[in-house]
């Protein structure tokens, strides 16, 4: 290892290329706090020059590590950096920037900042060589286009743009023109000497430590040792730099890394903006790559992960185990396979398997499943097969929903399975899946039967403000069951609300039977047990409906003769037009349609397998 203090500008002298593996995080600086904080730095340097002051220390802007790549022939010397991608692409925009506003005002600075910029002379693939930084995929159009308009690409050597998002490359680009024009022209007069001392000042202010790795040196560990100035590295970007730097020293090919290969074949797409988009899981905000990668390693490792120690564990995992016996291809197309089955659930597309699944664990927050659907996802190939997989662990789950069991042991619970998964035969998967959910006897972990569901079904309170969402989905499962026993194909694509038949407010226009409004100044024993036995029941899955569309706050909470009539009228819906055969809405009403939708509910969410004989 060698390192050398040089001025940055100093890295971009004579005919070299900086090339960034395609494994490394995207270009990431914003104008707040990165890009500003170098400005002014720059600007207190420069001011400085102007009243005479003479060269001291330039400004350190951290330190940056390389290693230089074999070439032959004609190609260009190349250096492979392993960290500092962020100063040198910040340097590069801002020297372009100080080009194109040069260009309008003194075209020899322009020629003088392009020297910086494009290589020259004999090139094996000028098209691509003359460039002396070659970003990641992801950013190279951006890049490119900034450094020439003109610039002609190859295919393979771009990354298509994402509709509506601009580059941060595009942005600091933008930035440093705007800062640059307002200095050298203040109020619109160009000043000669300004431009001379900014010049000055990024040739001799700014400066790096050069790392340049020999033999015998391990990347990774220098890597994780120097910090980015400001932006943080998620445990996604640390785990990128893990596997792919153990694959680096490969070589060129063409003019392209080897490990470039890699990338686009396995992580180009993990590199979508989709996967750094933050999800939120109780109360842990992470970029869904994160979540992906905590819900990979638990499925491989069948134990609980923290998405906090996400790297360490991966690393200790792969150092310790050495799963994949050193082969980091097949490391990265495991990864592949399980952010393939990932995007399915995360898509929730309703003619899927796993996107049905999707849709219910995001309903009932139950992403502690996705590692053991994970499994069950790269394992099975059969749509049937696996739904039928998913069907058990939907049940487990809505039964014990409904029958008010915690949810708090299921990490445990589904990622204790994978390992039981994993020692039988695919063609006893599904028994074992169902017999290991099933073998549980504490309420942490049971499975309620038919006589349990039911009478939870028909009687537990279920409506809680907080659980509209799962309790909506229950009812949407019904409505379509219901279709499907219909022999109807319709489906309703309006958003639905859940709607209580009986109002929450019942008291107003809802009468108990044989007693009036002056009952409740002075109640009976008898007034205040129905009054109990009704408040015990406008909860209930018996009292509840979807309607296409929200009642108004007056129907809603209207007498029966007023109500009744609205929600009948949506008769789109089967779960409505059944409620023709009451002409009257009470608390045994409630009861006889909860045992009515039980009956489907029960084969919807089949109950768990019986006990053999003498079990305890």
């Amino acid at each position: 290892m060698k390192p050398f203090t040089r001025t940055i500008i100093e890295l971009f002298d004579g005919k070299r290329r900086y090339l960034i593996p395609l494994y490394q995080r995207q270009y990431a600086w914003k104008v707040s706090p990165q890009l500003e904080l170098l400005w002014h730095d720059i600007a207190r340097e420069t001011a400085r020059l102007e009243k005479g002051g003479v060269a001291v220390a330039p400004h350190f802007m951290g330190a940056m590590v390389i290693a230089q790549v074999k070439t032959f022939g004609r190609q260009v010397p190349s250096y492979e950096v392993i960290d500092g991608q962020q100063r040198l692409t910040t340097f590069q925009l801002l020297m372009i920037a100080l080009r194109d506003v040069a260009r309008a005002y003194s075209p020899e600075y322009a020629a003088e900042a392009g020297k910086h910029l494009l290589n020259d002379g004999v090139m094996e693939h000028p098209q691509v060589e003359r460039f002396k930084l070659w970003p990641t995929l992801s950013d190279r159009r951006a890049f490119a286009t900034a450094v020439d308009v003109d610039a002609v690409l190859p295919d393979a050597d771009v990354a298509d743009v994402e509709e509506g998002v601009v580059r941060p490359a595009t942005a600091a680009h933008a930035y440093f023109v705007d800062r640059i024009r307002a200095y050298v022209a203040p109020d619109g007069i160009y000043d000669a000497f300004k431009l001379e001392k900014l010049f000055e000042a990024l040739k001799s202010g700014l400066a790096v430590v050069a790392i340049e790795l020999e033999g015998g040196d391990d990347p990774q560990t220098i890597f994780e040792t120097l910090n980015s100035r400001g932006v943080d590295l998620t445990a996604g970007d640390l785990m990128r730099n893990f596997i792919f730097q153990r694959a680096t020293g490969l070589g060129l090919e063409g003019v392209n890394l080897i490990v470039d290969n890699l990338y686009r074949r396995y992580w180009l797409p993990l590199d979508a903006w989709f996967w750094r988009e933050g999800d939120t899981r109780g109360r842990l905000t992470r970029p869904r790559l994160d979540w992906l990668l905590s819900d990979h390693l638990a499925m491989m490792k069948a134990e609980l992960v923290s998405v906090e120690t996400l790297f360490d564990s991966y690393r200790r995992w792969i150092i310790d185990d050495k799963p994949f016996g050193g082969d980091v291809e097949a490391e990265l197309r495991s990864i592949a396979d399980s952010a393939a089955v990932f995007r399915r659930l995360t898509a929730q597309d309703k003619t899927d398997v796993l996107g049905r699944f999707g849709r219910f664990s995001r309903a009932f927050d139950v992403s502690t499943a996705t590692p053991l659907v994970l499994y069950l996802g790269t394992t099975i190939n059969d749509p049937a097969e696996l739904g039928a997989a998913l069907a058990i662990i939907e049940s487990f789950i809505v039964r014990r929903d409904i029958c008010g069991l915690t949810t708090a042991g299921y990490n445990k619970v589904f990622t204790d399975l994978i390992s039981r998964l994993r020692s039988v035969n695919r063609q006893a998967l599904l028994g074992t899946l169902r017999d290991g959910l099933a073998a549980g006897t504490l309420d942490t972990v049971r499975w309620p039967d038919d006589a349990e569901f039911g009478d939870a079904w028909r009687s537990r309170t279920q409506y809680k403000p907080a659980r509209q969402g799962r309790l909506r989905h229950l009812f949407e499962r019904l409505e379509e069951r219901k279709r499907a026993n219909a022999s109807e194909i319709v489906e309703i694509k309006t958003d639905l609300t859940l709607e209580h038949i009986m109002p929450q407010k019942w008291r107003t226009h809802w009468p108990i039977s044989g007693f009036g409004h002056d009952d409740e100044a002075a109640p009976s024993a008898e007034y205040l047990s129905r009054q109990s036995a009704r408040e015990g029941k406008v909860h209930t899955l018996g009292n509840l409906t979807l309607l296409t569309h929200a009642l108004n706050a007056a129907v809603s909470n209207g007498a029966f003769s007023v109500k009744m009539p609205a929600i009948r009228a949506q008769s789109a819906l089967v779960l409505n037009r059944e409620l023709h055969d009451h002409a009257d809405w009470n608390e045994e009403t409630i009861t006889a349609r909860g045992t009515s939708l039980f009956k489907v509910a029960a084969q919807l969410w089949q109950a768990p397998p019986a006990p053999p004989a003498g079990a305890a």
